[in-house]
């Protein structure tokens, strides 16, 4: 019975399946395990290698050392030697003098172009050098360009044995060949009736390679059998495919920034193209080497040289027509930025500050108008000239909308990026500004606040005699050692501040811990006066006709007052009492309350009685 991790693996192998398949090919699914992709023997040359390391790496010191030009030295695979050998004397070598020289170590050197004429010379300074260690070693030095010549004359084993050859020295020509030989391979398995060339070039071919260089690669694949599918979709399949290939081909050269850089061609495609002239594939085959060609890319580059390869009328009329249609393009493009960059970029940071300032922000349209009103006129923090940028700006755009702008010159476009770059930068420290001014008030009026209601709370005193009677408070258990800690926070805050020695996050920290005190001074003064008032008022119960009512009298030094109910549209009647009886309000009840605030005791004239008792008549005093 299958398991659910049996069905999901055979899903996911028949789906693998599927991908690796198309209608009209014959592919070989089993391509990995078709043939070695590495040389036979690599494991023990290696192993070889490992024993005499230090002597080819004194050697390999030296002659980096005394010829730092050399771009790459590597051991070539003993399998390719007699490759080489037929290659450098010809393949009429006796077989006496071929078993000699096989049993050598074949070193393989790599100078630049341009030390071409100084190789002899190069080449017998360095067999002096070898001959110290005592080893058979047989030297070839070669340009890269003898490598591509190689390619060119069909040599492709040769060029493969290089890449794979064992490295002792590189500075990226080997390691981006081997990458392409292995992934050449990996392809030539799976497509190989399907592969017209496999060719490289970039900067491999320039002879600029370094070993950040990425590898680019070209691949041309014979499509006339595939009748099945759009060519678009082949085109993308045979994409997907091989570029799975490029993670296997980078673990197995071992390498890890050469990166290949694959494009995949139809060959049906490449035809209409070439037959075009198309400008990309005459560079594509003027500076390509192939690496793998069944007769096409080399009769199509040896056609380029003669010149040949001509493009048609049709072609000449398009490619100067691409003329008109680039330049239209770029008169478009100028038009984008100003519309989508610039223009945004300067009215989305003014509205922030508007924003941050206090005020909700605005359209547009109508910041240029808000941040002159704000920051220009009323606050004096911004020069007029930025203002006349963001106008310049907006206009810009105004007029795009309403089709007067339809073109901008690179000039006029240069300048304005310029302005708002300037604008941007000018911004920040207006941004700085507002924060600045923003914590200030923050900070005055947290120490407005809390000094308000010590002073509402132990009368009007000085700073310090107020800190000093707030401490007594704290000594006598009515606050916390924390509300002193926060009062003199508060203090130490504005001093702070006034020195420029003060961030955004202290203000902040110093406002939350204030509002704690706030509250809490705002919840004592509240009940002291509660208490104060409770202290001063009388109920008293008196009767009219059959019914009982409650009056209330409020004791104030110097007067009371009798607050009764009535039908009057106030509801109810409020007397002053002092020597005798008068008409008040409400409103100087409160003053004489106020000014009584801070008064220990309450001082009653007896009289009152006698004149609450002339208003009301008999009463009862309810405790």
């Amino acid at each position: 019975m299958k398991t659910d991790k049996t069905r999901q693996a055979e899903n996911e192998e028949a789906e693998s399946q599927d991908t690796q398949e198309i209608p009209g090919m014959n592919l070989d699914n089993n391509y990995s395990a078709k043939k070695p992709l590495l040389p036979e023997g690599t494991e023990k040359l290696q192993k070889e290698m490992e024993k005499t390391k230090k002597e080819f790496d004194k050697i390999k010191a030296l002659v980096v050392k005394k010829y730092p030009f050399i771009q790459a030295i590597s051991i070539l695979a003993p399998q390719a030697a007699k490759l080489f050998i037929e290659d450098e004397l010809g393949e009429g070598v006796p077989q006496e003098e071929l078993q000699k020289l096989l049993k050598k170590n074949h070193i393989y050197i790599i100078v630049p172009e341009e030390k071409f004429k100084e190789i002899p010379k190069i080449k017998k300074e360095l067999i002096s050098e070898i001959d110290k260690i005592k080893k058979e070693v047989w030297i070839y030095v070669k340009t890269p360009v003898d490598i591509w010549e190689s390619a060119l004359d069909s040599k492709f084993e040769l060029v493969s044995a290089i890449g794979m050859s064992y490295p002792l020295h590189d500075t990226g020509i080997l390691e981006s060949l081997r990458v392409a030989e292995i992934h050449k391979a990996l392809v030539l398995q799976k497509f190989d009736k399907y592969v017209v060339s496999y060719v490289i070039a970039g900067s491999m071919v320039r002879g600029d390679t370094v070993k950040e260089s990425d590898v680019d690669v070209f691949i041309i694949i014979n499509d006339t059998d595939v009748k099945r599918m759009p060519r678009l979709e082949l085109k993308e399949r045979l994409r997907g495919m091989i570029h799975q290939y490029i993670g296997e081909a980078t673990a197995l050269a071992g390498v890890k920034k050469n990166i290949l850089n694959v494009q995949v061609y139809l060959l049906t495609d490449f035809w209409e193209s070439v037959k075009d002239a198309h400008p990309v594939m005459f560079t594509f085959i003027r500076d390509g080497i192939p690496l793998y060609d069944k007769g096409t890319f080399l009769p199509w580059k040896a056609l380029l040289k003669m010149g040949r390869l001509k493009p048609s009328p049709e072609a000449i009329d398009m490619f100067m027509s691409m003329g008109d249609k680039t330049v239209k393009r770029a008169k478009t493009a100028l038009l984008d930025i100003l519309v989508h960059d610039i223009y945004w970029s300067i009215t989305t940071p003014s509205q922030a500050l508007l924003m941050l300032y206090g005020l909700a922000p605005p359209t547009p349209k109508q910041t240029a108008a808000d941040m002159k009103k704000i920051f220009v006129d009323k606050e004096k923090m911004l020069e007029k000239k930025y203002i006349t940028i963001l106008e310049n700006i907006i206009q810009a755009y105004k007029d795009f909308e309403h089709e007067k702008l339809k073109e901008i010159s690179g000039a006029e476009l240069d300048k304005m990026l310029a302005d708002t770059e300037s604008y941007l930068k000018r911004l920040e420290e207006l941004r700085k500004q507002i924060e600045k001014r923003t914590q200030e008030k923050t900070i005055e009026q947290i120490n407005k606040d809390v000094f308000n209601l010590l002073e509402a709370i132990l009368g009007k005193k000085a700073q310090k005699e107020l800190v000093s009677s707030f401490e007594a408070l704290v000594k006598k258990g009515k606050f916390t050692q924390n509300h002193l800690r926060i009062l003199n926070d508060v203090i130490h805050t504005k001093t702070e501040f006034k020195k420029g020695s003060l961030d955004s996050r202290k203000v902040d920290e110093a406002r939350k811990n204030a509002s704690i005190l706030i509250n809490d001074l705002i919840d004592y003064s509240q009940r002291s006066e509660f208490m104060s008032m409770e202290k001063r008022r009388m109920i008293v119960r008196y009767k009219e006709g059959d019914k009982h009512f409650n009056a209330e009298v409020l004791h104030c030094n110097g007067a009371s007052f009798l607050i009764y109910p009535s039908n009057t549209p106030s509801g109810s009647v409020i007397k002053k009492i002092t020597n005798k009886i008068e008409d008040s309000s409400m409103k100087e009840v409160t003053e004489f309350l106020n000014h009584q605030k801070n008064s220990k005791s309450v001082e009653i004239n007896p009289r009152i009685f006698e004149l609450v008792k002339r208003e009301l008549g008999d009463f009862e005093i309810i405790l």
